[in-house]
């Protein structure tokens, strides 16, 4: 599946609010879907840019030989899961928001792996 029918899945996960594919080298958004007024998914890309280099900077510095499969990041009303793709070379993530209330965090997981596996770029 292309870039974009990839975020139009992520999409499709009950309570999503926003999509991105972000490149974290350079922080830019290979593409974007949803979002709008009170979700900039650009300013998002850029932030959950700062995350994952932080802490992979951080498993470096532990000497931890692992790979981070995803970050959660829980708000009172929104639940944000940033996936590192499995590309060999690439440094990119799908980043999705969800409506707290209206989410199924282990779905929304499992889905998002299913797009990482299905996603060619």
């Amino acid at each position: 599946m292309d870039i974009e029918a990839a975020l139009k899945q992520a999409m499709t996960i009950e309570g999503a609010l926003g999509a991105a594919l972000v490149d974290y080298e350079s922080g830019m958004s290979l593409g974007t879907t949803g979002g709008g007024r009170d979700l900039d998914l650009e300013v998002a890309a850029a932030g959950n840019t700062e995350v994952i280099r932080a802490k992979t900077r951080t498993l470096e510095a532990l000497r931890i030989d692992d790979t981070i499969e995803d970050v959660l990041i829980t708000l009172d009303r929104q639940y944000h899961v940033i996936r590192l793709l499995n590309r060999g070379g690439s440094r990119l993530f799908l980043y999705l928001a969800m409506d707290r209330s209206r989410a199924n965090l282990a779905l929304a997981r499992h889905t998002l792996r299913g797009i990482d596996n299905d996603l060619s770029l």
